[in-house]
């Protein structure tokens, strides 16, 4: 076995993803363990997904770096994981403008536990805000990422 496939099955089988890299114009996830890459997935943004997220309800994903701050095994949409948007530049950004940063990002499942298969999911923007994958998928990444891993979210 190759030393990548090698290292990515480790991974796997860890549960050691320490980044996340959510590329929103092309629709993308990917998991890393120490560089190297061990999953990705296509997912389904917020309505109006182009530019950074500039306040609550305006159905944008946020762009920047953050950290999984928790993890949420009763979650409406299956499992989830919570976005530590706003952080403290964010939320002065807001000030400035005289909004409100919104909160509450997640990367999450589907409603309920039954889910949808991944194609269906991920082929139109559907959240408010937040980043969506399947079922299936959201178990995966919740076996992979913990609680302080990073996450950077690109335009």
């Amino acid at each position: 076995m190759p030393l990548a496939d090698l290292l990515v099955s480790l991974a796997l089988t860890a549960g050691a993803a320490d980044l996340i890299v959510i590329d929103k114009a092309d629709r993308r996830m990917t998991l890393y363990d120490d560089a190297v890459e061990i999953a990705r997935y296509r997912v389904a943004l917020g309505p109006a997904p182009e530019g950074d997220k500039l306040k609550q309800g305006d159905g944008r994903t946020p762009e920047g770096r953050y950290k999984i701050s928790l993890k949420n095994p009763k979650s409406q949409f299956h499992l989830s994981l919570k976005i530590s948007y706003p952080d403290a530049s964010d939320r002065a950004d807001a000030r400035r403008r005289g909004v409100d940063p919104g909160g509450d990002i997640f990367i999450h499942g589907t409603p309920g536990t039954s889910g949808l298969p991944a194609a269906l999911v991920n082929r139109r923007d559907w959240t408010l805000g937040c980043i969506a994958v399947s079922n299936d998928e959201i178990e995966e990444i919740w076996r992979l990422v913990s609680v302080g891993a990073a996450v950077e979210i690109r335009p």
